[in-house]
């Protein structure tokens, strides 16, 4: 048992070096994903940011939650095109061939998306610092946002892999990322949803991008959370359990 389990570990670390190497030679990835979150903060804070009325002084520490989830919505669309062009290539039959645990090609997709949008999580937190985001939050409070971060990344991965693996196109397995970005423009990410209509509010209070971005904004303006933390984290760990069951069966089949 134990053997199985390191020889496990070890396949994964290979696999895990095999996709980080992809992203290392080609940093124009993180580049875009980390550009068009940018681009979305500058504009918001410094062109649009004066008509917005959030009752707070500092829009930066405002959006950047939201913000934070549309670069990790962007970055898992190269999760789903790297899975894809491995499907197409027969990367995936190739390794098979060879004594090592089937699993382990997935899950080294999935921790190079969890790795490639921490650095582009980490990007986008020093540009907000330069634009003047500012916490009171300690140690914990930011420990407590990063494994929110964690978990939204993963279950968006896990979502990407079934795009990746069940796409019939490059188009087709990048193109569901496109409603995920859309989703936190109609949430509290951007303005209040008190000053949406009825029906749009309705919508924004109950999905998920709204009780994540409030979580992670109580967090780090070091007020209390409430439950908006525990819708959160269900949101996260639900999408995270359906998505890897379907992944997982998806890939069986294809592979």
């Amino acid at each position: 048992m134990e053997a199985a389990k390191n020889h496990f570990f070890s396949d994964m670390g290979v696999m895990l070096g095999r996709s980080m190497r992809h992203i290392t030679r080609s940093m124009d990835t993180i580049i875009t994903v980390t550009i068009m979150p940018i681009a979305f903060m500058l504009l918001f804070v410094y062109v649009f940011g004066g008509a917005i009325q959030t009752g707070t002084d500092n829009y930066v520490n405002y959006l950047l939650p939201g913000i934070l989830l549309i670069a990790i919505a962007s970055g898992i669309s190269y999760t789903a095109f790297r899975l894809f062009t491995d499907v197409q290539r027969g990367i995936f039959e190739r390794f098979h061939t060879m004594p090592i645990s089937r699993s382990t090609l997935l899950w080294g997709h999935v921790l190079t998306s969890l790795l490639s949008n921490a650095m582009s999580v980490a990007v986008i937190i020093l540009v907000a610092l330069v634009m003047g985001f500012r916490s009171p939050a300690g140690i914990l409070p930011w420990l407590a946002v990063a494994g929110i971060l964690f978990l939204f990344t993963l279950a968006l991965t896990w979502v990407a892999a079934i795009a990746g693996l069940s796409a019939k196109s490059v188009d087709g397995a990048s193109a569901f990322s496109y409603p995920i970005i859309f989703l936190p423009f109609i949430s509290s990410a951007f303005v209040p949803t008190e000053s949406m209509p009825p029906v749009v509010r309705a919508f924004a209070d109950n999905q998920p991008v709204t009780s994540i971005v409030e979580a992670i904004r109580s967090l780090l303006s070091g007020q209390p959370v409430g439950n908006e933390i525990w819708a959160a984290l269900a949101w996260c760990v639900g999408i995270t359990l359906v998505a890897y069951f379907f992944a997982m069966r998806v890939y069986k089949k294809r592979v």
